[in-house]
This record gives structure tokens, C-alpha cells and sequence, in this order.
């Protein structure tokens, strides 16, 4: 079989869910396939794990639409005479004139279910463009059983059957590491002594950052350590909206926010952590607590929309629309080291049903199913 992928998310959308997503499931896909040929259009830096004896480099524009996307991909796709085409991103870039086969992965509907905690130019386009993706698949790959519901609610004409399930996986460098040695690292980086709640995840309203912010400070004396609450994420729109309220709240001694933090810096937070919080209101999977949970970090989550999914029981999952549920969880869990000790152990275990192979093998079925019919 002849596949070809959208494979320029690894790079220009690097550090997101999507580039993670994109990146793992090309690299996994192209070393566990002898018999199929792949043909990956990229941009930008190269990325050497692609570069394999089945994989065919073609670069492309990074940008979305225009002669690329309407003239140059299919062109090229007729070319190899591709048995199906697979977009990562949402769908973003399909040529609806093609005559190749093409599924798409839909990450999630937030554009829909959220539409004011998105970008406006995002949100014009997949509106305008996200029926005519759905119509033209002829699969779709998406990332939990919720997300899967979603795509079927606001799209009830598309066949169920055609809707494949391939959940995420943390990247293999989310792994325990010593405790008293990521301490050490946050408080040579951070000016932090005291023990530490986490969280990671960017300041989309949906993050519903706000609300951990005021439990966090409403339950702060009543915790038997002093605690900081460490805050990653760009800086930006709704991240400066929340450091100006810390700031006139005068919590910024104990509330720091660390800004963009590289990859290679979280397993130090997540494993340095005494708690990692994340009480989203709607995610199409939730990275971050898996991510946590194979760093050996106790988890506070949403109950909500993916999430439980991924944690399963092994984290304390709270209605992030009822604050007082996660002041009670922050109390319950940072006052108990014995309840520490167990989410630890259970949230890993649970880590471990999860990994890029696998999410790729699910990948290949469903286009192996595809491409029979």
C-alpha cells in the first residue's frame, strides 16, 4: 500500500498536542511497516527519524491553502499513484477535489462545543471548513471515545464505522526521576524552596486556570506545607489576563508563572511535583495528566468530557464548574502522604497502557480497513 501523510505539523506546530501527535505516529508507523511506502510531505527543519528506506521526502510550504495544498499535493499524490492520503491536523489543508482517498485525524470539536476560547482566524476557518472535511473523508482517525461522540452528535450522517479510536501516549522522555534532584532544579531555576503544585497546559479559558488560581488561594492556609503553585505556559492573551490578577491579588509570592517551558524540562517539573492539577473544563484527550502520571506525579483532574479516559480511577477527578470540589481535593491530597504515595503508584501503572506503538498499529488498522473498502 501506498500511503501518503501531512506530515508538516511535526514541525510547525512543534510543542503542541497536534505536533506530538503527528511526529510519534509517523515515526512509529515508518519503523514497525516493512511492507507499505510512505510518502511524507514536510517543511521547515528535517526530521531525521523520518528518513528511512520506505519513506519518500517531499517538501512542501508550510503554509495553509493556496498553490501547495490545491495544486502541488495532488499533483504529487497522483504521481505516486498514493492508495490513501492522511492529513493529521484536523483535517487543515484537504483538497476536497482530490480523487484520492483521504482520512483525516479530528483532534477534537472545541471550535464548536467552545468557540469563544479560540482564535478568531481558527475559528472562521474550521467553521467554514470543518463539514466539507467530514463529507470528503473517507475515515477519520480521533483521539478518545468522547471526541468520537462529538464528531457523531454534530455530524450524525457520517458512518460510525468509518470513525477509528487511537488514543494518544506520552513521550518515552515522561519518566520518573529523582525527586530531591528535580527540587534541587527548580529551586536553582525558580528561586523555590518550598514544595510545589503543578500545572501545565497553556491559558485557554477551557484550561480553566482562573478557578485553580482561586482555590489555590483559598485553601492555602489550610495546607500543612507552604506551598507555590507553579503555573507553565506562554505568556500571552489569557495568560496575561491571569498574571495581572495574581498580581492585584498580591499572590505573586506564591504563584509563579515559569512561561514556555521545552520539552525536555517537564519530566523535571512533573517528577519534582508533590501534586500536578488540571482542572479543564473540555479536552479531546488530556496529554498533560498522562504526561504526569508517567512522571510518578499525583493527579487532580476534570471528570469531564476525555479526560477520565486517560486517568481512569487512578488520579481524584473534580467538577472543575463546582470550585469547592477542588479546594477539597488540594486539601485532601497535599495533607495526605499516604494518599500521595498511592495515586503515584496506580497513576503510573496506568501510564503504561499507553504508547506510540500502539496508537500506530491502531493507525495502520484503520487504514488497512480503509483502504479494503
Amino acid at each position: 500500500m501506498k500511503i501518503a501523510i501531512d506530515a508538516r505539523s511535526s514541525t510547525l506546530h512543534q510543542g503542541t498536542g497536534i505536533g506530538t501527535y503527528t511526529t510519534n505516529v509517523i515515526s512509529e508507523l515508518i519503523s514497525l511497516n516493512s511492507k507499505d511506502e510512505f510518502t511524507l510531505f514536510c517543511t521547515g527543519k528535517f526530521n531525521k527519524n523520518f528518513d528511512r528506506y520506505n519513506t519518500n521526502i517531499v517538501f512542501s510550504s508550510g503554509r495553509h491553502g493556496g498553490f501547495y495544498e490545491k495544486y502541488y499535493i495532488p499533483n504529487a499524490l497522483n504521481k505516486i499513484y498514493a492508495d490513501l492520503y492522511h492529513i493529521p491536523q484536523n483535517g487543515i489543508g484537504f483538497d476536497f477535489d482530490t480523487k484520492i482517498p483521504t482520512v483525516v485525524t479530528i483532534h477534537d470539536l472545541i471550535p464548536y462545543i467552545m468557540p469563544e476560547t479560540v482564535g478568531k482566524g481558527y475559528l472562521e476557518r474550521f467553521l467554514r471548513d470543518m463539514p466539507d472535511i467530514i463529507s470528503n473523508s473517507c475515515g477519520i482517525l480521533t483521539v478518545s471515545e468522547y471526541s468520537k461522540k462529538d464528531i457523531l452528535k454534530f455530524f450524525s450522517f457520517y458512518p460510525e464505522d468509518k470513525i477509528f479510536v487511537t488514543p494518544l501516549a506520552a513521550n518515552t522522555n515522561f519518566k520518573p526521576l529523582n525527586k530531591n534532584n528535580c527540587k534541587l532544579y527548580v529551586e536553582k531555576t525558580y528561586k523555590i524552596e518550598d514544595p510545589y503544585i503543578l500545572y501545565i497546559g497553556g491559558f485557554s479559558q477551557r484550561k480553566n486556570v482562573l478557578g485553580l488560581i482561586k482555590a489555590f488561594h483559598k485553601v492555602y492556609k489550610d495546607l500543612n506545607k507552604p506551598y507555590k503553585l507553579l503555573l507553565g505556559g506562554p505568556i500571552k492573551d489569557e495568560g496575561e489576563k491571569l498574571f495581572t490578577f495574581v498580581k492585584e491579588n498580591n499572590l505573586d509570592d506564591k504563584i509563579i508563572f515559569c512561561g514556555y517551558l521545552e520539552d525536555d524540562i517537564l519530566p523535571v517539573l512533573y517528577s519534582g511535583c508533590d501534586a500536578f492539577v488540571y482542572p479543564s473544563f473540555y479536552e479531546g484527550f488530556g496529554l498533560p495528566p498522562l504526561e504526569a502520571m508517567s512522571c510518578k506525579a499525583p493527579v487532580i483532574t476534570s471528570c469531564l468530557t476525555s479526560i477520565p479516559e486517560v486517568t481512569g480511577d487512578n488520579a481524584i477527578l473534580i467538577n472543575p464548574n463546582n470550585i469547592s470540589e477542588l479546594e477539597a481535593a488540594l486539601v485532601k491530597l497535599l495533607n495526605d502522604e499516604n494518599l500521595k504515595s498511592i495515586l503515584k503508584q496506580k497513576g503510573y501503572l496506568r501510564s503504561l497502557e499507553f504508547n506510540w506503538r500502539k496508537t500506530a498499529k491502531n493507525t495502520l488498522e484503520a487504514y488497512e480497513k480503509l483502504a479494503a473498502n
